[in-house]
């Protein structure tokens, strides 16, 4: 009997949380290739159990309807590409141009590299939902403090220049944002490397203009 509740546990050598995991794995994935090409608004939940070969009940284990999957994706994509980023700028410090240039060379080659990646983040979930704007509306600010946190510590005076580097930060990445949402639409022919110099070449003018304010 001890054999059988065993094996009903385990599958495979995986456990039911485990497996869960895998499926909901995989229902990410599907997700992120359907929407990330097809689109989040022509994309049913059936077409996605069906990319990531699994029946409706599976989907439904993991996610409650089709925005909490593209939520789920979404999530998922910036937590990599927040991490990474966070990773080039840390390992290139303590210069601040360097971990700018690392930063931003990172964040806008991970989304240039995979045009799935870009479309989800920059263009699928704009407007999908109000859960999902507040949401991406979070996730600018927490790019903009990555920025804040780089610059800061250099500053001659950081406290006082605290109210002026947020909202510095805050407009940087809603430029950057909304050129590569411009660049993925195909509205510019930039290169990538035009992309990062022209990105660093802001972040570091910006910079310069708060670390030399009276």
């Amino acid at each position: 009997m001890t054999g059988t509740q065993t094996a009903g546990r385990r599958y495979g050598g995986r456990d039911a949380a485990q497996r869960q995991q895998e499926r909901r794995t995989r229902l990410i994935q599907a997700g992120l290739d359907l929407f990330g090409t097809v689109g989040y608004t022509s994309v049913s939940v059936k077409q996605v159990c069906s990319h990531a070969g699994l029946t409706e009940r599976y989907f439904y284990e993991s996610f409650r309807d089709r925005e909490d999957l593209l939520a789920g994706v979404y999530n998922e994509l910036i937590t990599t590409i927040q991490t990474e980023t966070a990773q080039a700028a840390a390992a290139a410090a303590p210069d601040v141009d360097a971990q700018l240039r690392a930063g931003l060379e990172v964040f806008i080659r991970t989304l240039a590299g995979d045009a799935r990646m870009a479309r989800v983040v920059l263009i699928e979930v704009v407007g999908a939902s109000p859960r999902l704007e507040v949401r991406r509306r979070e996730v600018l600010h927490e790019f903009a403090a990555l920025i804040a946190a780089v610059v800061v510590a250099p500053l001659p005076d950081p406290e006082a220049s605290s109210s002026r580097l947020t909202m510095t930060a805050m407009s940087l990445v809603g430029g950057v944002n909304e050129l590569l949402v411009d660049w993925t639409l195909g509205h510019q022919n930039a290169t990538v490397e035009e992309l990062i110099d022209l990105c660093y070449t802001l972040f570091t003018a910006a910079y310069r203009a708060i670390s030399d304010q009276p």
